[in-house]
């Protein structure tokens, strides 16, 4: 069966199980992003509108949410698994492997749909709706909006921009096509207001962000003739910065974008949850010369191949070693299979 006779075989199986079954438990992964969230409470909506009983899950270790993120509608919201999750379907939303997502818990549903667009999605699902084509999760659910015959709502067609506009890099992203113009274009139509929206994520800035962005800029490193670009920001400095660990968001963004930059590398050590004292290690590729995710998935992480990440308890000259040696297996192969990072 070809790629996309399997796909539509499997939208199909996903959207029979939506329509005969009658009460659902949501998840998406842990540290949940615009995507993982417009995702989520898109597809709250549409088993709504559909009459289901429906709740959303969120680890209370992931509350509260990013500033930019609070005013999503929560109702429903539950942070452990429900009484009966033995007699519910599960859907999870943006996950490319459950054995390392807080949303694990909830592996006993009586099905469970797997709704991703990562490319190295481990398949965990009674049934794998995975189109690593797609722009986002959010594009995915779009179209399951529209195989269920539901019409977007102001709120599910907020939900569903976010995702979109977020995971696109504002439509600026390798990962952006027609459809997800397209896609963009109808929900505009269904009321999204474009201005609101960007201002709630990209503008009106916390004074702490600005200072952790100052923080983090002062900090860069670059190393291998610029090649790997990194900043690494410790818990001091977000005390310093008077800054939420969600305020890290977007400083990749513009190491990413400095001159001759292959992989950039945003390090952040954790102050708080289960995970204090690790470090969260987010890595972008400007081009395909480097598949940031082979060097996720090493330290058992995972992503797409320019945008990828994983948490580690390596010290911070043991994770540069690391990385710099990942990236150059790929940049520069010896024949042996070897490089030595050169001098920074």
């Amino acid at each position: 069966m070809s790629g996309a006779a399997a796909t539509r075989e499997t939208r199909a199986a996903v959207l029979a199980r939506i329509r005969e079954d009658t009460s659902f438990v949501l998840a998406t992964h842990e540290n949940p992003d615009g995507d993982a969230l417009g995702s989520l409470i898109a597809m709250q909506g549409l088993l709504t509108a559909l009459g289901k009983d429906s709740a959303m899950f969120i680890s209370p270790a992931d509350l509260p949410l990013p500033r930019e993120y609070r005013y999503f509608p929560l109702e429903g919201l539950i942070g452990e698994p429900p009484a009966d999750i033995a007699g519910r379907t599960v859907v999870f939303l943006d996950c490319g492997n459950i054995d390392r997502n807080s949303a694990g818990v909830l592996r006993d549903g009586a099905h469970l749909l797997n709704i991703d667009h990562h490319h190295d999605n481990t398949g965990f699902g009674t049934l794998n709706h995975v189109q690593g084509e797609a722009s986002c999760t959010a594009e995915i659910v779009w179209d399951l909006m529209h195989g269920l015959g539901v019409a977007p709502t102001p709120p599910i067609a907020e939900a569903l921009y976010i995702g979109l506009v977020t995971d696109t890099g504002r439509f600026m992203y390798e990962n952006t096509g027609p459809r997800a113009h397209r896609m963009a274009a109808e929900l505009i139509e269904a009321g999204v207001e474009v201005p609101v929206i960007y201002r709630r994520l990209y503008e009106d800035m916390p004074t702490g962000k600005l200072a952790l962005l100052a923080l983090a800029l002062a900090q860069l490193q670059r190393y291998d003739e610029g090649e790997l670009t990194l900043a690494a920001l410790s818990a001091a400095d977000f005390e310093q910065a008077g800054a939420e660990e969600s305020y890290a968001e977007g400083i990749i963004d513009q190491l990413r974008a400095l001159q001759g930059t292959k992989v950039a590398v945003l390090v952040r050590e954790l102050s708080s949850g289960e995970r204090k004292g690790q470090r969260k290690v987010s890595l972008r590729a400007t081009d395909d010369d480097v598949d940031v995710s082979i060097v996720a998935r090493a330290q058992g992480g995972g992503g797409h191949r320019r945008a990828a990440g994983f948490s580690t308890q390596l010290g911070l000259a043991e994770l540069v070693s690391f990385l710099r040696s990942a990236i150059a297996e790929q940049l520069h192969p010896h024949p042996d299979g070897q490089r030595a990072a050169t001098a920074a």
